[in-house]
């Protein structure tokens, strides 16, 4: 198995500490400690598939953290969860464009022949497993649930 991306997890927080970039060094603190957990859970070190998938998962906070101190009114934590996410996304897979995720439904529909609300499941759980971790699956399901008509 390749450790790609956790050495060059860990190459980067050694680069932060030198250069004594603090907000760097503790998110990636954070996320090497996150997928130290994960390993301990499920005994076996991550690959690097897997360690995409605990920086996406690490992203979402961010975004769900920053979206409520913005409704807060509190707009410097905002920021530094902004800043965090930022510091995570080279980790995580990178995401598809708004094209790419309709193509793939269209795809879906057609291979599918969907029509009804009665077919959401069968729809998201084939395009989820396309796009998983590469697509807000929110987005996902409005598109889809337009689509079908609900």
């Amino acid at each position: 198995m390749t450790a790609a991306l956790k050495d060059r997890l860990r190459e980067e927080i050694t680069t932060a500490l030198k250069a004594g970039d603090k907000l760097r060094v503790a998110t990636l603190r954070m996320l090497s400690a996150a997928i130290t957990n994960r390993e301990k859970e499920l005994l076996h070190d991550l690959s690097d598939d897997e360690l995409r998938e605990m920086a996406t998962r690490e992203m979402k906070r961010r975004t769900e953290a920053m979206e409520a101190y913005a409704q807060a009114n509190r707009p410097e934590l905002a920021d530094k969860e902004r800043a965090e996410r930022e510091i995570l996304a080279p980790y995580a897979p990178s995401q598809l464009s708004a094209e790419e995720v309709d193509a793939i439904i269209e795809q879906t529909f057609a291979a599918t022949g969907a029509s009804g609300a009665k077919d959401l499941g069968t729809v998201m759980g084939l395009i989820m497993g396309q796009v998983k971790g590469r697509a807000d699956g929110a987005a996902v399901q409005r598109t889809v649930k337009e689509r079908l008509g609900g």
